[in-house]
């Protein structure tokens, strides 16, 4: 039995099935979620996801996703510059726990196409520069950082199709720009995104 088959993961079939898919898959209602743990003594002050998996078939991608934004060293990420680049998006902020988690997984897979056609870019939703590059230093992030938390281009961008709405979030785009993949909570080892990276490649090589 293959990788593929056995971990989690939920096949789109249609483009109003992943949008009523996500409504019971993520916790879209933030502030009624976090006033819900302070209600039962909970603090944790994130939406976190289960680590559950999407997948859009390739046939069922419909409208890109269009974004130009700076990152924190000042350089312009665009969109439609990456075209032909598999890119992955980590939402995350620097005082959520799943997030300081699966940083080194993330770092590893990146590591591991560092010289393919893959674009890592961070995307912080919530803090100010300084503790942003505070987490990127102690984890040793050296993929693009954008700061969402003021415009929230970022998310914006992706409103409407599979959102980030859960803490943390990765959403993986094809090489034509259009959601491919999200992973809804934290990543919990290199192995599942490692192959939707993988799968975005060689589908985009065999296309």
């Amino acid at each position: 039995m293959t990788n593929r088959s056995v971990r989690k993961r939920v096949v789109a079939v249609a483009a109003t099935a992943v949008v009523a898919a996500l409504a019971l898959a993520g916790c879209s209602g933030g502030s009624d979620s976090l006033s819900k743990q302070y209600g039962s003594g909970t603090t944790q002050n994130y939406i976190s996801g289960d680590g559950a998996v999407t997948e859009v078939a390739a046939d069922k991608r419909t409208d890109t996703v269009d974004f130009t934004a700076k990152d924190t060293d000042g350089g312009t990420l665009s969109a439609k510059a990456l075209r032909g680049k598999v890119v992955v998006l980590n939402f995350w902020y620097a005082s959520c726990p799943p997030c300081r988690a699966e940083a080194k997984y993330l770092n590893t897979v990146q590591q591991k196409y560092a010289d393919k056609d893959v674009q890592f870019i961070g995307v912080n939703v919530r803090d100010q520069a300084a503790t942003a590059a505070a987490f990127e230093r102690t984890f040793g992030i050296d993929y693009p950082t954008v700061l969402d938390a003021d415009k929230g281009t970022m998310q914006l961008a992706l409103s409407g199709q599979i959102a980030p709405n859960a803490v943390p979030a990765t959403i993986v785009l094809d090489t034509k720009g259009r959601v491919a993949a999200r992973v809804l909570g934290a990543i919990d080892g290199t192995s599942i995104l490692d192959t939707l990276v993988s799968d975005e490649l060689d589908g985009s090589k065999a296309s």
